[in-house]
């Protein structure tokens, strides 16, 4: 049973490759690929989802974080390694962007992971969701109008930055599971994030997935 199991997660943009690769790193690890809104919260997302509450959706989302890190922990605690489509920093940067004002102190026992910033040229990215099925949510829609805010707020969370602009999905993968990931580990000291409406304070290294001196 290894010591430090793996915890990581996706962040970025939609278009730039999460949900395509989430699933393909979790195979390549041999981990349990984690949703972070869990089954319970669904309905609720839904119905929260077509009002327009920008805090209210915020704490709903946070909630299903920590439920969802509950897991996490567990299954880190008996050796087994997690991949997860986007954690906490998706969670308050997006909200931020869209206004929230709510502080948030995140707790010190929360497993936090490597994370892997997904960036794509932005007319590569409007190809790539205009080419889905699915149609894009008034929220959705609404971060759209507020990228380069949730970018500047992202860029408060030591991250490991992978760009997919013209790579395949196996492409990117292969730049991901080559990256070192040494001195990662499952928790973190509290810090308190989302002090300002737009942008995030910077988070010190040593609580961003990698172990103290």
């Amino acid at each position: 049973m290894p010591d430090h199991p793996l915890f990581e997660s996706l962040e970025g943009l939609r278009g730039t490759g999460k949900s395509t690769l989430a699933p393909m790193l979790a195979a390549a690890r041999q981990a349990v690929l984690v949703p972070t809104v869990p089954a319970l919260y669904q309905p609720l997302r839904h119905a929260v989802d077509e009002r327009t509450n920008v805090e209210a959706r915020m704490c709903l989302y946070l909630s299903a974080l920590f439920t969802a890190a509950e897991e996490i922990q567990r299954l880190l605690d008996v050796g087994v390694p997690v991949v997860v489509e986007s954690y906490f920093a998706r969670c308050l940067a997006s909200h931020r962007a869209l206004g929230a004002r709510l502080g948030v102190t995140l707790p010190s026992w929360l497993p936090l992971p490597v994370t892997y910033h997904l960036v794509c040229a932005d007319d590569e990215r409007q190809r790539r969701l205009a080419g889905r099925n699915k149609p894009a949510s008034r929220w959705d829609a609404l971060i759209e109008t507020a990228t380069d805010r949730v970018t500047d707020a992202y860029a408060s969370f030591p991250m490991r930055r992978i760009d997919t602009t013209g790579c395949s999905p196996e492409e990117v993968l292969r730049v991901i599971t080559a990256t070192d990931t040494q001195g990662a580990h499952s928790h973190a000291d509290t810090e308190p994030v989302g002090a300002h409406p737009d942008l995030l304070p910077p988070v010190p290294r040593h609580a961003a997935g990698t172990r103290r001196p």
